[in-house]
């Protein structure tokens, strides 16, 4: 249901995220979107990517497969991800290649892997990637938990910046690198995914549609694909109408020449740092809750390097069959 009013909204593109939903999309999502001519990515942890699971989703028409990874070595990113599953990872970025699908590399990077960026655009490289994305940490949810140990010093990101200005030299033509720089270093904040309720929506397993991915932290009327159509959702919800366009926003944004630029920033970051969700997103230098990005900042760059123990690993639930 959710796929085909996705067509008739025009899109072009639908993903699956959220660790491993490997099973659902090759029986049913994959195969529906390609039907409707719609792009299909796999976002995953590739965990339970099987060989078999893999020429499901073959047949079933999937186009591209985007693999998270922590870490160029196993130690490290096993222990950043909290598992054992660096092997496994780069065993199904192998497959993903023998199966002739598109594969991208997203990293989160940190305090604790941002050294090792050099390494892991050699390993993109030696698992023939054709992209990678180097997306510095946002600060929700359980990274806002752990930011005063994942977020980098100032000196961390110079060295990064050029070393990835070299890769991009280098492997021009043969991998597309795409490095996002942390937003508590920006001047000015993010477009909340390029305006709330412009470009994207994201459908949930439970049948919730969500402007961004992480909206459902937010104190806001919910949606459900399972109450309503997917068209009224998006013109007319209470939900996505909330921060859409520039009718809400307070001072400084409401006069600020740049309102339809960043639009604001991120409403759930707002929310995390000050609150209230309406408020101007506190990376923006001229918001009145800059100092609470800024003395982060400032803590990163003169505290001690991480240890181990810093980090405040997520519980894992393990469901058996």
């Amino acid at each position: 249901m959710a796929v085909s009013a996705i067509e008739r909204r025009n899109a072009y593109a639908a993903s699956s995220a959220g660790g491993s939903p490997l099973g659902a999309v090759a029986g049913l999502g994959s195969g529906s979107a390609r039907d409707l001519g719609l792009y299909t990515n796999l976002i995953t942890s590739a965990i339970g990517l099987s060989p078999r699971r893999a020429q499901q989703l073959k047949t079933a028409g999937l186009d591209h497969v985007q693999i998270s990874i922590q870490a160029d070595e196993p130690a490290l990113s096993d222990r950043i991800a909290g598992t054992p599953s660096y092997d496994r990872k780069i065993a199904a970025a192998h497959l993903v290649k023998e199966l002739d699908w598109p594969l991208t590399l997203n990293v989160v990077l940190h305090r604790h892997n941002i050294d090792r960026i050099g390494r892991i655009l050699d390993l993109a490289e030696g698992l023939g990637a054709d992209r990678i994305e180097l997306a510095n940490t946002q600060y929700y949810g359980w990274a806002w938990r752990n930011r005063t140990a994942l977020l980098p010093s100032r000196a961390q990101l110079d060295q990064a910046e050029e070393i990835v200005r070299a890769a991009r030299q280098r492997l021009e033509g043969k991998m597309e690198i795409i490095y996002v720089i942390p937003d508590y270093y920006s001047k000015y904040p993010k477009p909340c995914m390029g305006g709330w309720g412009q470009r994207q929506l994201t459908v949930t397993p439970n049948g919730n549609v969500l402007p961004c991915p992480a909206a459902h932290t937010l104190d806001l009327p919910r949606a459900t694909v399972r109450g309503h159509s997917l068209a009224w959702i998006w013109g007319e919800s209470p939900l996505f109408q909330r921060f859409r366009g520039t009718e809400w926003m307070p001072e400084p944004c409401r006069s600020c020449d740049r309102r339809e630029v960043d639009f604001g920033g991120c409403r759930c970051q707002a929310f995390q740092l000050t609150g209230d969700a309406a408020r101007t997103d506190p990376v923006c230098h001229l918001s009145l809750d800059h100092q609470i990005v800024a003395e982060a900042v400032q803590a990163a760059n003169e505290g001690a390097e991480p240890v181990e123990a810093d980090l405040i690993p997520r519980a894992y639930t393990v469901r058996r069959s």
